[in-house]
């Protein structure tokens, strides 16, 4: 059988998914667009040391959209990522997108019903899910270890301000500036949606005050945002994500069910905690180092993450019904993205609870069918909100400048 080929759009993020793609047995990497030259060049050079010089380079999203591919792989801006993909689903290709699914309630319901139409492979690439104490976590509560959860945390503390030179190029319109503080919501949600298989069903947003690190950087929305969540079986979820300074684990997971819990301890180790049948306080503890689901993730990136996202999307494509259990699907990726956007409207009506939609039923769509509310104005339309509300000062034209020289200097932020 013929290779499945595949292209990647957005070779900046993308380059972990072209990795994998290098020598893989089953797929091709037979395209890459970027606006960007000389990211677009080093993927060139990483191709053709792996042998690979039939690739066909693009800074034109038109030209690269009109090659021959089976696949599309989406690495391009996080907010951008819906639309691309409808059109590529309706020209029939299959996608994987990168973080986030959608910007919108709008492109939300707009992306699940592409999915149904074209009857194409969607898969998402949440790669913190896949680590092996997450997978671990996930095996061990749907069997039933810790019994039914109760509680949850998620958190993703990433202080990218040494690199936000590097990352948004000095540009006043670049999506990472023009984001709000609970948008980058999935890599906190996502794992304990995986490990549950739990629909949340309301939320509550809150963010921190903006600080001048930030700030002084070009990034005008509060640093850190945080959703305290309701599951549809009535466990509480607090997901903390954004960019404040930490002196713990960039990442961590908790589990706490009726007769047991465990916890993700950052170091490659699981703590495991159950109780037998009346056996309160007095069950078994385990601290142990789970093994990867397969061997050869071992050296990719994000503990192991990267691998899979991209196998378990090419082998959905062939087929393969444990990859297409494994994967993850449009409807839960949506769950995975949707409370951050409905967080943010919670937290521009004073933090009230919102309810989060079931958008696998079709009857509860048309309320969000045309709700553009987000803070990208070209999105946005007349829906437009400011990404902070706590009345900071405009950021001058002088920070972005200073931010763009260091940027072409090398320097940090």
């Amino acid at each position: 059988m013929a290779k499945l080929k595949i292209g990647v759009f957005g070779a900046g993020r993308g380059m972990t998914m072209v990795r994998q793609l290098l020598d893989n047995p089953d797929a091709e990497f037979v395209a890459v667009c970027d606006k960007h030259q000389p990211t677009l060049d080093n993927c060139r050079k990483v191709a053709e040391e792996a042998g690979m010089d039939k690739v066909a380079y693009y800074t034109n999203f038109e030209d690269f959209y009109n090659h021959d591919m089976d696949a599309v792989v989406l690495a391009n801006y996080a907010n951008e990522h819906a639309p691309f993909g409808i059109r590529l689903l309706d020209s029939g290709r299959h996608i994987m997108t990168e973080c986030l699914t959608c910007a919108t309630m709008k492109e939300a319901v707009e992306l699940i019903e592409a999915v149904e139409r074209s009857g194409k492979v969607y898969t998402y690439a949440e790669n913190y899910c896949y680590t092996p104490v997450r997978w671990e976590m996930r095996e061990r509560y749907r069997r039933g270890d810790i019994g039914e959860l109760m509680y949850a945390e998620g958190e993703y503390v990433h202080d990218c301000s040494s690199i936000w030179p590097q990352i948004t190029y000095g540009e006043r319109d670049h999506w990472r500036n023009q984001d709000y503080s609970t948008f980058y919501c999935t890599h906190s949600i996502g794992p304990i949606l995986s490990m549950t298989g739990l629909r949340p069903v309301k939320v509550s947003g809150f963010e921190t005050q903006n600080r001048p690190f930030m700030w002084n950087l070009g990034a005008a929305a509060p640093c850190a945002g945080m959703e305290l969540i309701t599951l549809e079986n009535g466990a509480i979820f607090k997901s903390l994500h954004g960019g404040f300074k930490h002196n713990s684990p960039q990442a961590n997971y908790q589990l706490n069910g009726d007769r047991g819990a465990m916890k993700d301890l950052a170091n490659g180790q699981i703590a495991v905690y159950t109780e037998g049948e009346n056996e309160n306080c007095r069950g078994k503890h385990e601290i142990y180092e789970p093994k990867p689901i397969i061997d050869a993730s071992a050296n990719t990136g994000h503990g192991g993450g990267d691998y899979y996202t991209t196998h378990y999307f090419i082998q959905s494509i062939l087929g393969n019904e444990v990859a297409r259990e494994r994967a993850i699907d449009v409807y839960t990726a949506v769950d995975m993205c949707i409370p951050g956007i409905l967080a943010y409207k919670s937290i521009c009506n004073d933090n009230c609870s919102i309810k989060i939609p079931n958008l696998r039923n079709k009857e509860e769509r048309d309320a969000y069918r045309n709700d553009t509310f987000c803070t990208y104005p070209h999105i946005a339309g007349d829906q437009y909100v400011p990404n902070n509300i706590q009345g900071f000062e405009p950021v001058p034209d002088s920070i972005y400048e200073e931010v763009r020289r260091r940027w072409l200097a090398g320097e940090p932020g």
